[in-house]
């Protein structure tokens, strides 16, 4: 006897859910596509001002130059590595 865990799709109850997922997905897609169809090109535009505006959260840093300024604070007041 081997206690084997069952897996998703030897299930009863998750191939029914699985099966009534895939016909809501289709009878949703069929009667709202043109709907969604019609706002795709405002939905690239928004996701690209978002993505815009929120994926660029460190460019304003002040003016910080990069260099040896990035070194901690005791490399940076010797002026020496060690």
């Amino acid at each position: 006897m081997t206690d084997r865990p069952e897996r998703w799709w030897q299930s009863r109850s998750n191939i029914s859910f699985a099966v009534f997922i895939a016909v809501g997905g289709y009878f949703l897609w069929t009667e709202h596509s043109a709907h969604v169809i019609e706002y795709l090109p405002w939905a690239l535009v928004l996701g690209c001002i978002g993505m815009h505006l929120f994926m660029h959260r460190g460019h304003g840093t002040g003016g910080r130059k990069h260099g040896h300024d990035d070194a901690p604070p005791s490399r940076r007041q010797t002026g020496r590595d060690r």
